[in-house]
């Protein structure tokens, strides 16, 4: 059936309008897909494409950490004086050439401290001062070592002979007495006529010289010399021991202080040897060289003088051994 001529006119244009929609559709279509085949290609390269490996990081060496320095705690001044080494002993066995020495002398291994005053005879004199100006048999007079030196101008002293204290009980009724023979300075002889103590042994000291007796009885009574002094025990006698006491002897053989006058040719000496017993101080002095020594009283009348007490003062005695110039 043939169509009018207008609408045989309109046919085409209907058919171009169509191709030209489903010409658009494809090619958005292929568009599209060129797109996705695009975007798809970017994907696979990307990836197909190695990434960089990243650059490993450099771990940073540690900083050393530093130990922390410990506060040192302050430091405690002790107020205790530190132990010092004691000096050392130095021995000395030869007697001083004059005036006093303190010293140490060893015999037989041990050591015995020793004070000592040293005179020459020429030029000293040794005298013997009493309190009484005669015999006294009780309640004697006595001065200190001290106040002898004084009234006589001594320069040096010790205590003299025994005697019978007034503090002892046994004394009573012979208080400060003695009866051992003496020559005082004044030239008087005391218990001349006492024949119970002749045997007791005697120094006598002359200008120049000294000589030591084993019996007071061998002396007469010459006014000639200096002084005259009986004591005992004799300790040394030509240059040789003369006394070693018995064992377990209690009166002399316990340490005590032991005082002496000696000599050694135109010298004279008097002093003290510390802690030992009588025996002991004759061997000290004849270590030291004495010519002869005799003990004198010791215990608590013990004193040496010389321009002040070296040893004692002791008590009050009634007789004492000084150095005056000559």
């Amino acid at each position: 059936m043939s169509l009018p001529m207008n609408q045989r006119g309109l046919a085409p244009i209907a058919a171009v309008i169509i191709l030209a929609v489903l010409t658009s559709a494809i090619g958005i279509k292929v568009f599209q897909s060129k797109a996705n085949f695009v975007a798809l290609q970017g994907v696979e390269t990307q990836r197909s494409t190695p990434m960089p490996s990243p650059a490993p990081s450099l771990t940073p060496t540690p900083t050393p950490i530093s130990t922390p320095t410990a506060t040192p705690e302050p430091t405690i001044v002790s107020t205790v004086k530190p132990t010092m080494a004691p000096a050392p002993i130095v021995i000395n066995n030869t007697p001083p050439g004059s005036g006093y020495s303190r010293q140490t002398v060893s015999v037989e291994g041990q050591n015995y401290t020793v004070s000592i005053i040293a005179a020459d005879l020429n030029s000293t004199k040794v005298i013997v001062d009493t309190a009484s100006d005669s015999d006294c048999t009780n309640d004697c007079p006595v001065l200190s070592l001290a106040d002898y030196a004084g009234r006589n101008g001594a320069w040096a002293g010790i205590n003299g002979s025994y005697f019978c204290p007034a503090d002892y009980a046994n004394c009573a009724g012979k208080a400060n007495s003695y009866d051992t023979l003496l020559m005082n300075k004044n030239k008087r002889y005391f218990n001349s006529d006492n024949n119970v103590y002749s045997t007791v042994p005697a120094a006598i000291f002359s200008a120049g010289s000294a000589r030591f007796v084993s019996r007071s009885l061998e002396w007469g009574r010459d006014t000639g010399v200096d002084s005259v002094i009986a004591n005992y025990p004799l300790l040394i006698a030509g240059s040789n021991i003369n006394f070693t006491e018995a064992p377990n002897e209690p009166k002399f053989g316990g340490k005590a202080a032991r005082t002496f006058i000696a000599s050694k040719r135109n010298m004279v000496y008097i002093g003290v040897v510390y802690n030992a017993s009588m025996g002991e101080s004759a061997k000290v002095l004849h270590t030291m060289g004495m010519d002869g020594a005799l003990n004198l009283d010791q215990g608590g009348s013990t004193a040496l003088w010389s321009g002040g007490y070296i040893a004692g003062p002791g008590r009050r005695i009634p007789n004492a051994i000084l150095f005056v110039n000559r």
